[in-house]
C-alpha cells in the first residue's frame, strides 16, 4: 500500500463515475441528514475523498473540514467547483488532529472499515470525540456483515453483479478481515481493484463509542431515518458527546 492507502491515482480518476454512489439520489439524503444534525454548527468529514458529500454539504451552508490521506483523491476534490469552500488536512483520520471543534463529525460509505485493526477503529472514535463540541455527534454509515448469507465453510460472497461492475467480498470470520474485490468494466476494458478492510458489528461500534465517552443517540436503516431491523443491510448510527 502506498501513502494514499487504497485510493491511488488510478482509483481516484474513476471514483466519481459510479452514479449509484455519486448521483443526487444517493447524495441528497446524506446531505439532508447531516445538515439537520449540524444545525448552525460546523462539520468534519473523516475520509473526505473527492468531496462527494463535503461539497454539497458546504453548498447547504454548513462549513466543512475534511481529512484524507489520499493526495490523489484530494487532487480530484481540488479540481471541482466550490472546492475552496472545504478546508482539507492530509492525514490518517484515526489520529490526525485539526485543532478545531465541530458540531458533527461524520464517516460514510463503509469508510470505518478501511481501518483494518480494532485498535485503529477505537482510535478513530476517540479522535472523533476529541473534535466534538459538547452535545455534538459522530455519524457513521457502514454495512452490516452479511455472514448469514454464507454457507458453512464458505468465504466468498457476490454482493453486486451488473454489466458495469462485479463485486465479491472475501470474509475471514476469525480475524474479521475482509477483502473486497471489484471488477469495473469501463471504456471497453476491465479494471480490477482489491481492498482490505475490517468488518465491524453495530454492538462493537457502540462499545467503541462508550470507550470514547460517547453514547448512542440514533440507529437508522438508512439516511432517510428508516427503522433499523434484522433485515437491514447497512446502518447509519449517531453517537453523541454528552453536553
Amino acid at each position: 500500500m502506498n501513502d494514499d492507502g487504497h485510493f491511488d491515482a488510478d482509483l481516484a480518476a474513476t471514483y466519481d463515475d459510479d452514479s449509484g454512489n455519486s448521483g443526487e439520489a444517493a447524495v441528497g439524503p446524506v446531505v439532508d441528514c447531516l445538515a439537520g444534525l449540524a444545525g448552525s454548527g460546523r462539520a468534519l468529514e473523516f475520509g473526505v475523498g473527492t468531496g462527494r458529500i463535503a461539497l454539497p454539504l458546504a453548498q447547504r451552508g454548513v462549513p466543512v473540514h475534511g481529512i484524507d490521506m489520499s493526495r490523489a483523491m484530494l487532487a480530484k476534490l481540488a479540481d471541482k467547483p466550490g472546492a475552496d469552500s472545504v478546508a482539507v488536512t492530509v492525514g490518517d483520520f484515526a489520529t490526525t488532529v485539526v485543532g478545531e471543534s465541530f458540531s458533527v463529525v461524520y464517516l460514510v460509505f463503509n469508510t470505518i472499515m478501511n481501518l483494518t485493526t480494532q485498535a485503529a477503529q477505537v482510535a478513530c472514535f476517540r479522535n472523533a470525540a476529541a473534535h466534538l463540541e459538547p452535545g455534538g455527534c459522530f455519524v457513521i454509515e457502514v454495512m452490516v456483515p452479511r455472514l448469514q448469507a454464507l454457507p458453512p465453510g464458505a468465504t466468498l460472497q457476490v454482493f453486486d453483479r451488473s454489466d458495469s461492475h462485479w463485486g465479491v467480498d472475501e470474509y475471514d470470520v476469525v480475524t474479521q478481515r475482509l477483502i473486497s474485490h471489484h471488477v469495473h468494466f469501463r471504456r471497453g476494458r476491465a479494471q480490477r481493484v482489491s481492498m482490505s478492510a475490517r468488518y465491524v458489528w453495530p454492538a462493537e461500534l457502540d462499545l467503541m463509542a462508550e470507550l470514547a465517552g460517547m453514547r448512542l443517540r440514533h440507529r437508522w436503516g438508512g439516511w432517510r431515518r428508516e427503522p433499523f431491523t434484522a433485515m437491514s443491510r447497512s446502518h447509519v448510527s449517531v453517537w453523541e458527546r454528552p453536553a
